[in-house]
């Protein structure tokens, strides 16, 4: 009898679909991994998720996986995450849960490399600088490619990026570069803002209110943040990287390495999209649809992927 032979994996980096799904039943039906709608119909529709070129697939309310598909996604080294209404999460406001799929082997160099970096407080904090570096580098590459923010003459000066650079090279600790970074995101914010005519923005973590623009801003920046946290999580676990092991967040909080890296690209497509959407009225759907094409053609995994292999050497 001739052996069974797996279809070989396309590389995590390279993988052209993530899928964030509501109100659905995942499972496995004739050697495949479909999901099936919640309705009133006598006729059930199952639908397909390409699992081996699948990047990370994330469910939210009113969802639910059985075992065979959980191991089956473990087998196609598919990250899948949980979160709740409205981009919050199921424990707390940011922490989000990610099961990685552990049934493999992951590389263990990067790993080792890693904890040896994270053990030297110098090097953890030089670690934490290269992460906001590439930051201000990719929002500022990003900000000004971005046809819609071109149009309102909205642009991170030179002068800007110029002083947190050098407010972040000098920082002498990672409270004091947290700090840095807090004081970039909101002049970020009201750099948007101020674009798009929203002078009382304030940005409200999870707040889930849809009364003003303002709030729908919010809300949108909240579902870009789970996605953005799925690229995250998945460029983690293609290196094998502990989710554990921050170099900026607190050292207690449950993944918060996820946030970490997060934070490289969250600026360059997350950020704007909110505030381009909110003004055309898409809907929640449409803004994730986009958003996910918007991190697929910025390569953002392979971003997430190359800062940490350059922390690291």
């Amino acid at each position: 009898m001739r052996r069974k032979v797996k279809p070989k994996q396309i590389l995590l980096s390279k993988r052209a679909n993530v899928f964030y799904l509501e109100h659905v039943r995942v499972m496995q039906k004739d050697e495949r991994i479909v999901y099936l709608t919640h309705t009133d119909s006598e006729v059930e529709r199952f639908f397909n998720i390409p699992e081996r070129n699948t990047a990370f697939l994330l469910l939210g309310k009113g969802s639910s996986i059985t075992d065979s598909a959980a191991r089956r996604l473990a087998e196609s080294n598919v990250i899948v995450g949980f979160a709740g209404n409205g981009g919050s999460p199921l424990f707390s406001m940011v922490d989000y849960a990610f099961l990685s799929p552990l049934s493999e082997y992951r590389p263990t160099e990067y790993m080792q490399a890693w904890m040896k970096m994270w053990l030297d407080e110098d090097k953890r904090l030089e670690a934490a600088k290269t992460f906001q570096q590439d930051r201000l580098t990719l929002a500022t590459r990003a900000w000004q490619a971005n046809s819609h923010l071109s149009a309102k003459k909205i642009a991170i000066p030179v002068s800007l990026e110029e002083n947190f650079r050098a407010k972040i090279k000098s920082a002498p600790d990672t409270v004091h570069l947290m700090a840095v970074e807090a004081e970039w995101a909101r002049t970020l914010y009201r750099l948007l803002a101020r674009g798009f005519e929203l002078g009382d923005f304030k940005r409200e973590v999870g707040k889930q209110s849809r009364d003003t623009n303002e709030d729908l801003v919010n809300s949108y920046i909240d579902h870009g943040n789970y996605i953005a946290y799925g690229y995250a999580a998945t460029a983690l676990n293609a290196l094998g990287i502990s989710f554990a092991l921050p170099v900026m967040h607190g050292k207690t909080r449950r993944g918060a390495l996820v946030f970490d890296v997060a934070d490289i690209f969250k600026d360059a497509v997350v950020l704007p999209h909110a505030f381009i959407c909110v003004e055309e009225g898409l809907r929640d759907q449409e803004f994730r649809d986009a958003l996910i094409e918007i991190c697929m053609n910025a390569e953002v995994m392979d971003c997430a992927i190359q800062t940490i292999q350059k922390v690291i050497e």
